[in-house]
């Protein structure tokens, strides 16, 4: 699968070690920024998501200190459904159900043991579809209503 990763300045030691374990697991990984210099998370959320929405069948995931302002940011492109994941039973659903497509996690939230966990669930994790696959269907109207 091919992943797009990026983070701020608060995210970078945990992106090292998320993109390693997804690269070890024989992911194609695309690191679109960040490299423990000061930078504002919209720019990075903004080139990840469009990389998703131009990349059929990728994910994303994004890191900053809390993960919320990465989620913010990237909701605003058409297409994504970005998910604040910090626990494990999130990370699943986020995709049985809401079928993700960029997972966000906060690196002064939580440890990296739990983030590498996190991550191996959002990858590994397929949509369910079914009657999940109608509201996903709305979220995406409601994308082009406003």
């Amino acid at each position: 699968m091919k992943i797009y990763i990026g983070c701020d300045h608060a995210g970078y030691e945990m992106k090292a070690a998320v993109k390693e374990l997804l690269e070890s697991k024989g992911h194609t990984v695309e690191d679109m920024g960040g490299d423990g210099g000061r930078v504002d998370y919209p720019v990075i959320a903004k080139k990840v998501g469009k990389a998703v929405v131009s990349d059929e069948g990728s994910r994303g995931i994004l890191i900053c200190g809390t993960g919320i302002g990465m989620s913010l940011a990237a909701n605003k492109i058409k297409g994504i459904r970005a998910a604040l994941c910090a626990d494990h039973f999130s990370a699943k659903y986020t995709r049985l159900h809401n079928d993700a497509n960029i997972m966000c996690m906060g690196a002064r939230t939580l440890g990296i043991g739990v983030a590498l966990e996190l991550t191996e669930l959002f990858v590994d994790t397929p949509f369910e579809g079914g009657r999940h696959a109608t509201r996903v269907d709305l979220i995406r109207e409601m994308e082009e209503e406003f």
